[in-house]
């Protein structure tokens, strides 16, 4: 369970996140979106503890988390794009993971390689283990994240834009894969419609502040998106997802009415449509 409570950050005399609160329930995906300086990835960091909050607090499974390692434990990150100024291989960041769980310089046993190795199956860079990681592309990059924070086996993973620099493939299954872990997700994404398709909830952030918040079915209407994004959309049910889906128009902003999804589609909907 993750409460954010009355969370602000201020820093050189600008707020940059408002007086957030919201809530993931244990196994929930719940997806921040808003546009470019809205507040997201500020609002992540002050989640998984690289910059403390001016106000407010987090709490995971009714707990104020103190001390990396603690934090560590129970939250895995993947960043927007990860670097390394080490000529560390896929791996060996790979491995990273299983830092909170060990003492210092404590090696790492035969149970620990297998989750390595299962981890990079999963997400599809088997053949990049022994690569340096900074040599890889950005998607490449960010799958070997993705395997990282699952070698970590957090009760909670927070994602910042996990789809950068993947391609369409990639996207949906490392989505695919989030949502089946049974974590709690709270993650950042541009694209409405995988918002749409892959969150149970979402938050919209303008400004630092949290302006709607609900289902994807309740929260993407053409209204809101001419008054957060500045765009003209429709926005309908998908036939194959059951999902809302969001189609931009060109031409001046003016809320274009249409009929709103009525309800979500179930676990096993999306799981048949995809």
């Amino acid at each position: 369970m993750l409460h954010i409570e009355d969370l602000s950050y201020e820093t050189g005399g600008r707020t940059l996140v408002d007086a957030v609160t919201l809530h993931a329930a244990p196994g929930e995906t719940v997806g921040l979106v808003g546009p470019n300086g809205s507040g997201k990835t500020t609002l992540l960091r002050c989640v998984y503890g690289t910059l403390k909050p001016s106000a407010g607090q987090v709490r995971v499974d009714g707990t104020v988390l103190d001390g990396a390692k603690e934090r560590a434990r129970r939250i895995a990150t993947v960043p927007q794009d990860g670097q390394s100024a080490f000529e560390l291989t896929v791996r060996e960041v790979v491995a990273m993971g299983r830092s909170p769980h060990k003492k210092f310089w404590e090696p790492d046993s035969a149970a620990d390689r297998l989750l390595v190795d299962e981890a990079l199956a999963r997400v599809g860079v088997t053949d990049l283990a022994e690569r340096p990681f900074p040599g890889l592309s950005g998607g490449e990059r960010q799958r070997a994240l993705v395997a990282r924070a699952l070698v970590q086996q957090p009760r909670l993973l927070v994602l910042d834009e996990p789809t950068n620099h993947l391609d369409i493939r990639y996207q949906l299954e490392i989505l695919t894969l989030v949502r089946e872990l049974g974590t709690t997700n709270l993650l950042a994404l541009h694209d409405l419609n995988l918002a749409a398709y892959f969150c149970d909830r979402i938050h919209v952030l303008r400004t630092g502040a949290v302006v709607a918040s609900g289902t994807p079915a309740e929260v993407l209407t053409p209204d809101l998106l001419a008054e957060v994004y500045g765009v003209r959309a429709e926005v309908a049910v998908h036939p194959a997802t059951g999902a809302p889906t969001v189609t931009y128009l060109p031409g001046p902003r003016t809320p274009h009415a249409t009929t709103a999804p009525a309800s979500r589609p179930s676990a096993e909907q999306k799981t048949s449509a995809m």
